[in-house]
């Protein structure tokens, strides 16, 4: 499918994996706001585009529109050195002053206040956006702006600072205001401290590796990159604060090392987490790094990852006829979304767009483009801190992330089934499948089933992980909760390991404390016929029953889904072993002839390999898990 976007022609001599340049991506930011500026009021302060409202409504979603996409009209002038052959600043100029002459009436123009989040907190999300793009287009438009506007426009984006943001990300938009407010001579106590606040805030959510959580749980996702760095990074950037720089680059940097293997072959984010509409936000870290130089990724490789990921979604359909971004993954699908999500949301790609703030004479757009992590060998990375391990194969380009860290379950939460969410919830995730939909039997799932009603996994609690050469391996355990009758079973608990190399994902659970009468269910990987996938599950000890079941809801990538599944009885205490994989390569070999010996004992377990001879051993008491070459080394 090609992109209704004005695309100049491929360079495959500068770009020969993507074909695209610098000028692709300025002709995409000037096409998606093109698009969007058609629904723009008359006065020009809300971009009211077509869709189903989100739970803000809809002069929220209105603002959410102006907003968003004066974030990439905003990276796309700054870039220029202020060159706006389209106009761009005058447009968003003219909505300031409309949109502030009397904010929280309920009038064509004016922009809803400010309150905290739990009341009317999305406009604080979008305050960030308009500050942004009014720090970056300092020159051409802020310096312009009437004096009364100015003071009018300061007063709006103080409801940022004054009011509660949601316990998370969130405090990095009051940051951001206040680090413009403070660009432009109107700083004071108030604005240093927000930004003292949420840079407090975000030492305790620094868990290494370059990873944040998403607040005080356990919520690691794309947020780490297109938030929680991208604002202070950017920050000191455009401050030129040297000492914050350091800090906050050194962990962008280690962010990098690993986050390259985020992306497939073909240019796919891993499709995991919230928000994911956000789409080809998913490389803003990447961009950044490049921009600001603190990053182990060469400029090939950046641009590769960058230009993947956008050609990626304008290819398939992200754009739609009417050059709008849909509420989805390639198309709309509902089940991608939040009740957060309006129409406007996946303009939050606009931060993609940060790479333009790098010159056109930049190495991020003249080096010629590299390939991506995934591209060039079989990789496994494990990643203690937030509590996942990748792995990828070349052959087919496919990245697969096993999740033993990252819920979304707040501290201030129970566990509840009723909130079972898809997006962290299971076990796996990759650039080629997407979970199934929460009303369908789910993927990549291990459940304990009781009088017939299947539990699900919230809070995560990490055990483990580690790589070696060519393998991997990342263990939890969580507590089984129900959607009906008693919502945990007292002593009932799962303890689950992941083993990888090559394509194989070995599969082991222990399960402590089954009632009488109990089952227990692992499913693998969601395919269906719109994506030339092979998923398979093979039984290697504990389970009795092999089948398929139907996903008729399908997912992101497909229109339905085929789900492979296990079952068996349940013992008081019992380990459970299988194969799966995901695979793009043309008739993969069978999971059956991977193994060739199995060795159980009451609490571990030991795998014999067959295309080398080495064994896997999995112990549960105490946890060790260990790979040994045949000649035991």
């Amino acid at each position: 499918m090609s992109s209704p976007l004005q695309l100049p022609e491929d360079d495959r001599d500068l770009s020969p994996y993507t074909g695209y340049t610098r000028a692709h991506w300025e002709a995409a930011a000037d096409g998606l706001l093109r698009a969007a500026w058609r629904w723009a009021t008359p006065g020009g302060a809300l971009l009211d585009l077509p869709g189903r409202p989100s739970r803000s409504g809809v002069r929220s979603d209105g603002l959410e529109g102006y907003a968003r996409t004066f974030l990439a009209a905003a990276f796309r002038v700054a870039g220029a050195d202020g060159k706006d052959p389209h106009g761009w600043l005058d447009r968003y100029a003219d909505g300031i002053a409309a949109g502030t002459r009397t904010p929280g009436r309920d009038d064509a123009e004016s922009w809803p206040l400010i309150l905290d989040h739990d009341v009317q907190g999305q406009p604080m999300v979008e305050s960030a956006s308009v500050a942004l793009g009014l720090r970056l287009t300092r020159p051409w438009l802020w310096d312009r702006l009437e004096p009364d506007v100015q003071d009018r426009a300061e007063e709006w984006l103080r409801g940022a600072i004054r009011h509660v943001p949601a316990p998370n990300n969130w405090y990095l938009f009051p940051f951001t205001v206040a680090g413009f407010l403070e660009s432009v001579g109107r700083g004071d106590a108030e604005t240093a401290r927000a930004h003292e606040r949420a840079l407090e805030l975000l030492e305790t959510w620094y868990r290494g590796q370059g990873w944040y959580a998403d607040g005080d749980g356990r919520a690691f996702d794309h947020y780490n990159g297109w938030a929680l760095h991208l604002y202070p990074v950017l920050h000191a950037h455009l401050a030129q604060d040297t000492e914050m720089s350091a800090l906050y680059g050194a962990r962008l940097r280690e962010h990098l090392k690993g986050f390259g293997l985020f992306f497939g072959g073909d240019g796919a984010p891993l499709h995991f987490g919230r928000s994911l509409s956000y789409r080809f936000a998913a490389g803003a870290a990447v961009a950044l790094g490049a921009l600001t130089g603190h990053t182990p990724l060469t400029p090939g490789t950046s641009r590769c990852l960058l230009s993947g990921s956008l050609r990626y979604f304008l290819d398939r359909g992200a754009v739609g006829d009417d050059g709008l971004l849909s509420l989805g993954w390639h198309g709309p699908h509902e089940a991608t979304l939040q009740t957060y999500s309006g129409p406007s949301s996946p303009y939050w790609a606009s931060k993609a767009f940060v790479s333009l703030l790098a010159p056109a004479d930049h190495p991020l757009w003249t080096a010629t483009e590299e390939s991506a992590p995934s591209e060039d060998a079989d990789r496994v990375l494990a990643l203690p801190a937030p509590g996942l391990l990748l792995q990828s194969t070349r052959a087919d380009g496919i990245v697969r992330l096993h999740n033993h860290g990252s819920d979304h379950v707040r501290p201030h939460e129970g566990e509840s089934a009723a909130e079972d969410d898809p997006h962290y919830g299971r076990l796996a995730y990759s650039t080629r499948t997407g979970p199934t939909a929460k009303a369908n039997v789910p993927d990549n799932h291990l459940s304990v089933e009781i009088a017939g009603v299947r539990s699900v996994r919230r809070r995560i609690r990490p055990l483990g992980a580690g790589d070696g050469d060519g393998w991997g391996w990342a263990a939890s355990w969580h507590l089984p909760v129900f959607v009906s009758g008693p919502p945990m079973v007292p002593g009932l608990r799962v303890e689950s390991v992941t083993v990888v190399r090559g394509r194989y994902e070995l599969r082991v659970h222990r399960v402590v404390g089954a009632p009488a009468g109990a089952r227990v269910t692992q499913t693998g990987w969601a395919t269906g016929p719109d994506e030339p996938l092979a998923s398979a599950l093979h039984p290697l000890h504990g389970w009795q029953d092999v089948d398929d079941v139907r996903a008729p809801q399908g997912t992101a990538f497909s229109r339905w889904a085929r789900v492979p599944r296990l079952t068996a009885g349940a013992e008081s205490t019992g380990l459970y072993a299988a194969l799966a994989t995901l695979s793009a390569e043309p008739d993969p070999a069978p999971l059956s002839a991977a193994v060739t010996a199995v060795t159980v004992e009451t609490d571990s377990i030991e795998v014999l390999w067959a295309d080398d001879g080495s064994r896997t051993c999995i112990g549960f008491e105490p946890l060790e898990v260990g790979m040994f070459s045949p000649s035991g080394a």
